[in-house]
């Protein structure tokens, strides 16, 4: 494998630590390491039924949920992610799985499983920076904005003293 036979060492302000072996992972901190990781994990949607985004180590799944059918699939579907982790000796982190039910005529909220742990429900989370709501609406994602601002707006406030116009 071309990821084999590599050392590693950490150099700071002209010190070096000891070399030692890498055993596996993507080479961090490279140009090539963003690619490296998109061909690795390449294969992860093989099998599965519902419709999966990756960008860089971030993968979200998702499907129509109209029948039990559906939510049984979409389980399934985790389950596949799981053996594909486990076959190449990855591991997701439980804790940032999270389950958002979107619109306004779902099904009764199933639960979904990764390795025996439900998966925590949630009302919105923020995805690549922006905050997204179970039901679509921008109106969180405004008022964080707005308060952000406010909070840059009170910190120069307070740091600047003169505030004529030409300085402002």
């Amino acid at each position: 494998m071309w990821l084999t036979g590599r050392s590693q060492c950490v150099c700071l302000e002209g010190m070096a630590s000891e070399w030692v072996e890498v055993i596996s992972s993507v080479p961090q901190g490279s140009v090539l390491g963003p690619l490296l990781f998109l061909i690795y994990i390449n294969d992860l949607d093989e099998g599965i039924k519902s419709l999966i985004l990756k960008f860089a180590d971030d993968t979200k799944m998702f499907r129509k949920i109209v029948s039990d059918d559906d939510s049984r699939q979409l389980q399934n579907d985790l389950d596949l992610l799981l053996q594909w982790a486990e076959d190449w000796q990855m591991t997701f982190n439980i804790e940032k799985c999270k389950v958002m039910h979107i619109g306004s005529r779902n099904l009764p909220s199933a639960c979904y499983y990764i390795n025996g742990h439900k998966l925590e429900e949630c009302q919105e989370e923020k995805d690549l920076g922006v905050l997204v709501s179970n039901n679509l609406k921008v109106g969180p994602q405004c008022n964080q904005a707005f308060q952000k601002a406010n909070r840059m707006l009170g910190l120069l406030k307070r740091m600047i003293d003169n505030k004529t116009l030409h300085i402002m």
